[in-house]
């Protein structure tokens, strides 16, 4: 079966009222059915609960604060690169933006300018950059860090469409990343800009970034815009920047200029927060 025939029922799911049903259910209060559920979802996909700062499956009054649980401390080193890894997660795509065209998957590619919602001027700053495209599956963290040092300038909502981000949807479904619902961070960093773009999904019930909270829900058919400029938060390398309820993508965007991603990655590759990104040569 082609990819693209494998995706054909996500198109005629109901995808945004199953989403905000998942939405509800996930931040339910049930108790003994919510730990029932944590638990055979623990079993299920194998999730490692010892890396957790609270490893109890009962403790969690819902699914949602489960999904979202933070880690031990000492969970993860952070390597001693100039760019790390944001999340844990498999490497969907990565490399050189060619011009202003991301590669998605095997016949598909995206522009920058419709990744980050149509902003023209924001988008040229990574003609011929690089990109990373990081899958978080379900049994991943679901906290996202930050990979240098950074200011935060913008932060741009963009409504969109609701399918899976898994490799069969981002093979079968084209410009995937760019049509789907997320939300866009643009930083300022002593290396220049880079984006961060948090990527919804089917039954993805909210996204959430440090510094605002829930950014969605609500929903809305409009593009919704924060402008910080030079008052922005100043987050440092590694610190929490967001989190997804529910799991989903991050796309990271960098300028033209030298750098070198870990030679370890690869499509497919798996990933941890805290290891080495790239190098800038």
């Amino acid at each position: 079966m082609s990819d693209r025939l494998a995706v054909l029922p996500q198109y005629l799911l109901p995808k945004q009222a199953l989403t905000a049903l998942m939405g509800r259910l996930a931040s339910a209060r049930a108790g003994g059915l919510t730990t029932w559920v944590i638990k055979r979802f623990i079993a299920h996909y194998k999730v490692d609960m010892t890396e957790a700062e609270n490893s109890d499956p009962a403790s969690y009054d819902t699914f949602n604060a489960f999904f979202t649980r933070s880690l031990r401390a000492d969970a993860r080193r952070l390597a001693d690169a100039p760019l790390l890894c944001p999340v844990d997660g498999a490497v969907s795509q990565l490399g050189a933006i060619a011009g202003d065209q991301i590669f998605q998957a095997k016949g598909h590619h995206y522009s920058t300018r419709a990744l980050v919602g149509g902003d023209a001027e924001l988008a040229a700053e990574f003609d011929d950059g690089h990109f990373a495209t990081i899958y978080l599956s379900p049994s991943d963290y679901h906290r996202i860090h930050m990979p240098c040092d950074g200011r935060l300038r913008e932060m741009v909502y963009v409504p969109g469409d609701l399918f899976s981000v898994n490799p069969l949807t981002a093979r079968g479904v084209p410009g995937l990343f760019a049509r789907n619902e997320r939300v866009v961070c643009t930083f300022d960093s002593a290396e220049g800009p880079f984006v961060m773009v948090l990527v919804g999904a089917t039954i993805v019930g909210s996204m959430a970034t440090v510094w605002h909270g829930q950014v969605n829900p609500p929903r809305s058919a409009e593009i919704r815009r924060w402008q910080y400029g030079q008052d922005g938060p100043l987050l440092r390398k590694g610190e929490e920047m967001g989190r997804f309820l529910l799991g989903s993508t991050v796309v990271l965007l960098f300028p033209k200029g030298p750098l070198l991603f870990n030679p370890m990655w690869q499509a497919g590759s798996s990933v941890r927060l805290g290891e080495a990104l790239a190098e800038r040569e």
